[in-house]
């Protein structure tokens, strides 16, 4: 990447960061997940986006287990687990951010998983090297989880530039080498079928031997 580009992207995410903090002032209780996606899409446009980088995601109770759901018509309850996946065009280039958050309070079996798949995340954003192969990213954050019982059916990261998935792939079945001035997303995930899911994401910059995150809403436990 080069440094207009990786400025870009920067942007991106920072747009993303601001969509982020004003959902969650959004979102109340009996809302549907299609209404909250909407507002995402709308202030991301009304904000200088020309686009979607990709279908925005908003998974609430049991859709939240769902990688990949789709808005439904499902309203918001207190107690919920709400996981939103969302990012924009911007200037060319995209942004991708995952986050998961409550609404009223946190129970205790959501804390726990929460916990786990963000100690996971700053593990992988704290020891990725030059140098490693994509396989070896991978094993960072996933192995933590493994050690706790658990895993996930997706690929811990991919690249983004102008559009949303691109190479390097951060997969286990990977072993390309990744190397300085790469962006990629770190988004490990623990998801219970038909129960709740948690994923966390950030879109990172690998820069002077270490990452550096781009996008930077934040990830403390978010109660609505």
């Amino acid at each position: 990447m080069t440094k207009e580009e990786i400025e870009k992207l920067r942007k991106a995410s920072a747009l993303g960061d601001k969509c982020f903090d004003y959902i969650c002032k959004q979102i109340k209780i009996g809302m549907t997940e299609i209404e909250i996606a909407k507002l995402m899409d709308t202030f991301f446009v009304e904000n200088g986006a020309s686009g979607l980088s990709f279908d925005t995601i908003v998974g609430s109770g049991p859709n939240s287990a769902q990688i990949h759901s789709t808005p439904t018509e499902r309203k918001i309850e207190f107690g919920d687990i709400i996981l939103l996946d969302f990012g924009c065009v911007l200037d060319g280039y995209c942004s991708d951010t995952s986050r998961t958050i409550f609404v009223g309070e946190v129970k205790e079996e959501y804390r726990k998983i929460y916990e786990i798949v963000l100690s996971s995340q700053i593990k992988a954003i704290e020891e990725i090297r030059p140098g490693m192969t994509c396989k070896e990213v991978d094993a960072i954050s996933r192995d933590y989880i493994k050690s706790f019982g658990y895993d996930f059916n997706h690929a811990l990261g991919h690249g983004v530039g102008k559009v949303v998935h691109e190479e390097p792939v951060i997969s286990p079945k990977r072993e390309d080498i990744i190397d300085n001035e790469m962006v990629f997303t770190i988004e490990p995930g623990i998801y219970l079928e038909n129960a709740f899911g948690v994923r966390i994401e950030d879109t990172v910059l690998l820069r002077d031997g270490k990452v550096e995150p781009l996008s930077r809403a934040s990830k403390e436990i978010t109660i609505l």
